[in-house]
């Protein structure tokens, strides 16, 4: 069964909004698109879509989106009247397929653009635009899985600094079993629920980063 980051029933409303901003804020306000990507993933807001918070999926505009990004990741204020517009642009497209994914997967968008940059979305825009976006989809997830090679149990541990035997000590999970989640020999996202925490909390994550999308 495959877990999606929220509802389904906000994911087209979620998709034009974060379509409209990714459009306001690089053809609008002139932002530069990876600078763009960079201020939304270090930002608040990121963390809301992929949470499934309704107000930021449903009750917010790409408007108000871009706005709530620009002010709290540089204090700014964007003052630009938005330009109506009757198609999607190329930018909108990039907003609108990268909400599509990470709702697919329930991935970060840190995640996601740690394989991607602009300049690669944009370079997809043309042969991918007119396509099915489950076309997009299981491109960009062939190539994510490839680079995230490493379960999320075991690139999360090494990045904290911790080994297999130190986790299992402090867990109370045995070695063997976290020997084989990161193996994929056993598949961690059948674990129970109290194992995963209990890896959870000595590695100061929670419990879906771990859980294999």
């Amino acid at each position: 069964m495959t877990i999606h980051a929220y509802q389904e029933t906000y994911l087209s409303k979620a998709q034009t909004a974060l379509g409209d901003a990714f459009d306001y804020a690089i053809n609008t306000c002139g932002i530069p698109g990876e600078d763009f990507i960079k201020l939304f993933i270090v930002s608040s807001v990121s963390t809301h879509i992929e949470n499934g918070d309704p107000v930021f999926l449903v009750g917010k505009s790409g408007i108000d989106i871009a706005l709530d990004i620009m002010l709290e990741t540089t204090g700014k204020q964007l003052a630009i009247e938005p330009h109506e517009h009757f198609g999607r642009s190329r930018e909108y497209w990039i907003g609108w397929t990268i909400c599509y994914y990470q709702w697919f997967t329930a991935r970060r968008f840190s995640d996601i653009f740690t394989v991607f940059s602009f300049e690669d979305l944009q370079n997809m825009y043309y042969t991918l635009h007119e396509a099915d976006i489950t076309k997009f989809a299981d491109i960009v997830d062939e190539q994510v899985r490839d680079h995230f090679k490493d379960t999320n149990l075991k690139r999360i541990r090494t990045t904290y600094g911790c080994t297999q035997s130190e986790l299992a000590k402090r867990s109370s999970v045995s070695l063997r079993s976290i020997q084989m989640y990161e193996q994929r020999n056993r598949d961690i996202n059948k674990a129970s629920i109290e194992s995963i925490y209990r890896i959870s909390k000595v590695l100061g994550c929670t419990i879906e980063d771990l859980l294999e999308k």
